[in-house]
């Protein structure tokens, strides 16, 4: 049984989100938890062909399964590509949440997300503890706050990049937190960057056995959605965003994501990236 490594929204050969991905064999749900712990890596994703435009995808953290994960999406198709398994054109992907669309490029993967759903505002307390930083440290004029376009994520917005880089979070009170609200984690942003990226991000997902990831699309996908949603972007540039993550983790990490938006409405979500094809290694389950 092979798994192969792929690092998606790599922006250098050492950075993006490694992901571990099994292609065309069924396994059972103990026998896919089991592989993912192997693996090791915040997802693994196991995907197999329908047909030549079908698949279908379930995602397995060290922990649990997750009904989405976009790096690993990016990761399989990307793999599947390079493999000559599917060339350049649109495909059909059956997931935990329903039916997303794949755009495969020669060099990038998008994947549409569900639409934007806001639920409730945070205390910044709660957060202050959480990433042991002090209250001033937030944009005031922006609201911490659940947000999902397929994952329910915290959005925290820190007003400085040395800050966002710099603090050290608490990954028991995260988790502790991630469980009241009923929450993957924690995405915190910043909205200076080191390269003029609408964003740099940083995302925390300890209940899921994920301590920091290196690059998050769907917390990215909602992000934008956010940012749209409180007059941060522009309508014009919602179709061309890009945001910035794992730096601090020595993993630079590049996501774009592209809104189209119709009568101020939201009414697509796409989420892409290019990947670096990593080893491949032949596991056996005891």
């Amino acid at each position: 049984m092979y798994v192969h490594t792929v690092n998606a929204f790599a922006k250098t050969k050492q950075g993006g989100n490694p992901a571990g991905v099994v292609i065309g064999q069924a396994f059972s749900d103990v026998e896919m938890q089991k592989i993912a712990k192997m693996v090791g890596f915040s997802e693994t994703a196991f995907v197999e062909q329908i047909n030549s435009s079908d698949f279908k995808i379930r995602f397995f953290t060290p922990c649990a399964e997750v009904e989405l994960c976009g790096h690993a999406t990016i990761a399989a198709f990307s793999l599947l590509r390079d493999k000559s398994v599917i060339k350049t054109g649109l495909y059909n992907l059956k997931t935990k949440i329903g039916i997303i669309n794949i755009k495969v490029e020669n060099k990038n993967i998008f994947m549409t997300q569900d639409l934007p759903k806001f639920y409730e505002k945070i205390s910044r307390h709660e957060i202050m503890d959480c990433l042991n930083i002090d209250v001033d440290d937030l944009i005031e004029e922006l609201p911490t706050q659940i947000v999902s376009t397929g994952l329910r994520d915290i959005l925290v917005p820190i007003k400085e990049l040395k800050v966002l880089t710099c603090f050290n979070p608490n990954y028991k009170k995260i988790t502790a937190l991630s469980q009241k609200y009923n929450v993957i984690g924690i995405h915190a942003f910043s909205l200076e960057s080191k390269f003029g990226a609408t964003a740099h991000c940083r995302n925390f997902a300890p209940l899921y056995g994920i301590p920091e990831e290196s690059a998050t699309g769907t917390s990215n996908g909602a992000l934008a959605c956010y940012l749209y949603k409180y007059g941060v972007i522009s309508k014009e540039q919602a179709s061309d965003l890009l945001f910035e993550q794992g730096y601090s983790m020595g993993r630079p990490s590049e996501i774009s994501v592209k809104l189209e938006i119709t009568d101020k409405q939201i009414d697509r979500v796409s989420v892409g990236g290019s990947a670096v094809i990593g080893q491949s290694k032949d596991l056996i389950l005891a």
